[in-house]
C-alpha cells in the first residue's frame, strides 16, 4: 500500500475516531508518558487507567519515584502483573536521577540504555513527548501490518520482525508524528482487534491483503506452543496471636521478584510441614486448615498453589532471625508489594480472623 495513502487515511480516521482523552494525553510530560507506556506493555488500557492514576498520585515525578523504597513502588503495582516492569521502572528512575541530572533523555539510544525500555517503547515515548519521528512496533502495530500485508510468518521470527520494522519506518510520517503514533495504536486496539477485527470500520479495508483472503483473524500467525508445564507449591499461612501473618520477601529475580509472599515449599503434600517449619522458619506451628488449590498461570508455566493455614504454638518471636521476614498486621496493612494470589489469601484471612 502506498505509504502516503496509508498515512492520509489513518490520520483522517484518527481525527474522527481516535482516543484523545486518556489520562497520559493531557500533556506531553515525558515522565507521565513513560509510566503509561510501561504499564501498557501486555496490559489493556481499561486495566491500566486506575493503576496509572494511583501511581502518579504517589510518584508525581521521576525524582519521587527514584527516591521511593522499592516496596512502595511494588505496592502500587500490586495486581498489575509482570512485576519486572515495576522493578525496571524504579531502576531507570534512579539512573535518570543520578546520570541524567533528573532530566528525561531525549534520544533513542539514551532511552534504550535504560532498563525496561526497548526500541518500540523508546520510539513511542519520544513521539508522544517530543513529536520526534520514530517508528513503533508494539503488538497492535504488528497486527495491523501483518494483516495489511498478509505476512504469513510468526512476527517473533527475526526476519519477519525486520520486515515489520521496515514497513513501520515507511509508513511513519514526518509531520503529525504524535497523532500518527496514537492513531496506529488505536486502530489495532479498537478496530483491527485480535479475535474479532471490525473490518467494516477500518479505513484500510480496501487494501487489506488479509481481508481479501477472507480470514483476517488468521493473522498474525501464532507460534506453535508446547503445553505449559505444571508446578505445585504449598503456601503456609502462619498466623500469630496478634492478628498478624508471616510474610517473606521473595528473591529479586524470578516470579514475583521482590514481592512479599507466604513461606512456601515445592509440592502440595501437607505431611511434613510442621517439622519443615521448625527447621526452616524456626517456628513451632500447628496446622489448622487445608484450603482449595489456587491456579495461577504465568507466560511460561501454570502454578497450582496449595494454601495451608497454621497457627504458632506459644509466643511468636517479635523479630524474626531470618532476613526479609515480617509479621504482617492484617488489621493495619502497610505498603508493600504483594502478588495477586497472596493479596486474595490475605483478604480471606481478614474475614476469618
Amino acid at each position: 500500500m502506498d505509504p502516503a495513502i496509508f498515512r492520509r487515511r489513518l490520520l483522517a480516521w484518527f481525527d474522527r475516531h481516535g482516543r484523545k482523552d486518556l489520562p497520559w494525553q493531557r500533556n506531553h510530560n515525558p515522565y507521565r508518558i513513560w509510566v503509561s507506556e510501561i504499564m501498557l506493555q501486555q496490559t489493556q488500557v481499561s486495566t491500566v487507567i486506575p493503576y496509572y492514576t494511583r501511581f502518579l498520585k504517589r510518584f508525581a515525578n521521576v525524582r519521587q519515584l527514584a527516591d521511593a523504597p522499592i516496596d512502595d513502588v511494588l505496592h502500587h503495582w500490586t495486581g498489575l502483573g509482570y512485576y519486572a516492569r515495576a522493578r525496571n521502572l524504579h531502576k531507570a528512575a534512579q539512573l535518570i536521577r543520578d546520570e541524567h541530572h533528573g532530566r528525561f533523555p531525549k534520544t533513542l539510544d539514551a532511552l534504550q540504555a535504560l532498563p525496561g525500555i526497548g526500541r518500540s517503547t523508546a520510539g513511542a515515548i519520544l513521539a508522544f513527548a517530543f513529536d520526534q519521528r520514530h517508528p513503533i512496533l508494539d503488538g497492535n502495530v504488528k497486527r495491523v501490518l501483518t494483516r495489511l500485508h498478509a505476512i504469513d510468518q510468526w512476527p517473533g521470527q527475526r526476519e519477519t520482525e525486520q520486515q515489520l520494522w521496515q514497513l513501520a519506518e515507511q509508513y511513519t510520517p514526518r509531520s503529525r508524528v504524535r497523532d500518527y503514533t496514537q492513531a496506529i495504536m488505536d486502530l489495532g486496539a479498537t478496530v483491527c482487534k485480535r479475535g474479532q477485527p471490525q473490518c467494516a470500520q477500518c479505513p484500510m479495508s480496501k487494501n487489506c491483503a488479509a481481508l481479501a483472503e477472507g480470514d483476517p483473524a488468521r493473522y498474525p500467525v501464532t507460534k506453535q506452543r508446547k503445553p505449559l508445564p505444571e508446578k505445585t507449591v504449598t503456601m503456609l499461612l502462619i498466623t500469630g496471636d496478634r492478628h498478624d501473618v508471616l510474610l517473606q520477601r521473595r528473591p529479586p529475580s524470578g516470579i514475583w521478584g521482590g514481592l512479599w509472599s507466604f513461606p512456601e515449599r515445592p509440592g502440595h503434600e501437607v505431611d511434613g510441614l510442621v517439622p519443615w517449619a521448625r527447621q526452616t522458619l524456626g517456628l513451632d506451628i500447628q496446622l489448622t486448615q487445608t484450603l482449595p488449590l489456587i491456579p495461577h498461570t504465568f507466560s511460561h508455566f501454570r502454578l497450582h498453589i496449595q494454601p495451608v493455614t497454621a497457627e504458632v504454638v506459644g509466643e511468636p518471636p517479635a523479630i524474626m532471625e531470618m532476613p526479609d521476614s515480617v509479621w504482617y498486621k492484617l488489621e493495619l496493612p502497610d505498603s508493600r508489594g504483594l502478588a495477586a494470589p497472596v493479596q486474595r489469601l490475605l483478604q480471606q484471612l481478614r474475614k476469618t480472623e
